[in-house]
């Protein structure tokens, strides 16, 4: 083949202009946790595409490692032990729900108060802590001099805290978000229009289609909700974006001046809703198809047959339970024909079946995707659910904490789960939650369903994901996105202002037109009386 001259300064130049491009620079803000690992997913892409990634991490981080391949690090001091206090909040919450059967609405109300003290106290300790790191960061002119000298192209932090909002600002760098949670509620409520007659609050279990009496206490709960989120965090960020931004700074829109808002669900689990332009959906980004299993793994499984395999975890948080309830679940696993495996870092149950595997960690993706799994026992955690929905498995739901009940309701609503309550449980509920989801096949096609509708996108949610990131760093922000409700205060918001204006006018019409129809009354008739006397 006869390469002419063009072709090859063609050539030349393409191979000048890819020798010349280079990645942006990127400074993560993330929240520990499980928080972290699909964060993590984030940062690996973005580096494989050549950015130059920092991560500003804690010195006591239980997953966000100091030295690694994939990004620089920045270190700082904790405040306080939070790890090991949320140990103990998650350990009294548990304890709580056990303690008290709910065996009526009271008992069910009661425990929830509980419960909803400890969140309280557990939330507002973090963000205690949080406030006091963004103090040290801000105070130290060493450090922020040389955040400010890299020249970061875009923040990318979770709003789950306030550190990386408000380090943006302070930097004047375009912000992303990686968001379902924000230190202010659900995003979807902070940002986009959201009518409480079809839009679930957080923790109602509701779902899009409610009674009139579901959306009495769905408006209750919205009040009382967003109420108690702005008494954790107020008291511990407010004085922050006073002392470091100026006393003319509206907190309450302080965190919600992001360029685009990644977030980490779609209308496949979410139900249909009003939503924003700078809001990009990347539900499931985190998941991959399946790697083969360690040949032991792989062996065991294969040893199922017909049958098939069960998998249980708890998520990250939770790696044992109280071993009561482990005894319960170990017994109803031996009266079924299928394998299980189950990560379990607690004591070894007395009754466990030959049929159940008990392992400190578990390839989770590389499970759910095999053909010889059926149903996955969770907790419901955001991570968990989505990757039983991409790859199609049916759900048997043991939600603990925060979010759990809510994520397992939503699959509930969509026929792909079957939620046990753990202070309820025992062998034989829980036997029969597991036949129902491994013997009704509807479960199992809803999730496939479902598995199928996540996968049917014109552009995977990572790419998605990496794209609007780049976006934001080749144009130094996306301020055409970004509506001004967040500006606006609930009074202006909701036109109050207008209507209360309309009103007077109507009512300032109303009074003139009858003075003046009074006033032809008293002259016409009135006089023409008094003429006539």
């Amino acid at each position: 083949m006869k390469v002419t001259h063009s072709s090859l300064i063609t050539f030349a130049l393409l191979l000048i202009q890819l020798s010349g491009t280079s990645g942006g620079k990127i400074l993560v803000f993330p929240l520990d946790g499980s928080h972290w690992v699909n964060m993590k997913v984030l940062i690996e892409e973005l580096h494989a595409k050549g950015h130059e990634v920092t991560v500003i991490r804690t010195s006591d981080s239980w997953y966000i490692t100091e030295k690694s391949p994939l990004y620089a690090s920045v270190t700082l001091p904790r405040p306080n032990g939070f790890e090991e206090h949320l140990e103990k909040s998650l350990s009294r919450q548990l304890e709580i729900r056990l303690q008290n059967k709910p065996r009526s609405s009271w008992s069910r109300f009661w425990t929830r108060m509980q419960v909803q003290e400890v969140v309280v106290d557990q939330f507002s300790l973090f963000h205690k802590g949080m406030s006091e790191m963004v103090v040290q960061m801000f105070e130290d002119e060493n450090l922020l001099k040389s955040l400010h000298e890299a020249k970061y192209d875009v923040v990318l932090t979770d709003p789950g805290i306030g550190g990386g909002a408000m380090l943006a600002r302070r930097l004047q760098v375009p912000l992303v978000f990686n968001v379902r949670w924000t230190i202010q509620g659900e995003a979807h409520l902070l940002i986009a229009p959201s009518p409480l007659s079809y839009v679930p609050f957080t923790a109602t279990e509701f779902t899009d289609k409610m009674t009139f009496i579901q959306r009495v206490s769905n408006v209750v709960g919205y009040i009382l909700g967003m109420y108690t989120m702005s008494c954790i965090t107020e008291p511990h960020y407010k004085p922050l974006v006073k002392k470091y931004f100026g006393p003319d700074v509206d907190y309450s829109t302080f965190f919600l001046d992001a360029d685009i808002w990644l977030m980490r669900n779609d209308f496949i689990f979410e139900f249909p809703r009003p939503t924003m332009p700078n809001i990009v959906y990347m539900g499931g980004f985190q998941c991959k198809p399946p790697k083969p299993l360690p040949a032991d793994l792989e062996e065991f499984v294969q040893s199922s047959g017909d049958h098939g395999v069960i998998v249980m975890t708890l998520g990250t948080l939770v790696g044992k339970l109280p071993q009561d309830v482990a005894e319960e679940i170990a017994a109803a696993f031996a009266q079924l024909p299928q394998k299980v495996v189950w990560r379990n870092m607690g004591q070894k149950p007395a009754n466990l079946g030959n049929n159940t595997l008990m392992v400190d960690w578990l390839p989770q993706k590389d499970l759910l995707g095999h053909p010889k799994t059926r149903v996955f026992v969770t907790h419901g955690g955001t991570n968990s659910v989505q990757e039983a929905i991409y790859h199609g498995v049916a759900v048997v739901g043991l939600p603990l904490f925060f979010d759990q009940p809510e994520n397992l309701s939503r699959i509930r609503a969509k026929g792909g789960a079957v939620i046990v309550d753990i202070a309820l449980l025992d062998r034989h509920m829980f036997a029969e939650a597991l036949k129902a989801a491994l013997y009704d096949s509807s479960y199992r096609e809803n999730m496939q369903t479902l598995s199928r509708l996540h996968r049917d996108q014109p552009v995977k949610p990572l790419d998605q994901a990496v794209f609007w990131i780049e976006y934001v760093m080749r144009h130094k922000g996306a301020p055409h996105l970004k509506t001004e409700s967040y500006k606006m205060s609930w009074f202006v918001y909701n036109s109050v202002d207008v209507i209360a204006a309309l009103l007077a006018a109507v009512f300032l019409i109303t009074f003139t037109f009858i003075s003046i129809v009074r006033l032809v009354w008293r002259i016409i008739f009135v006089g023409k009386k008094v003429k006539n006397e």
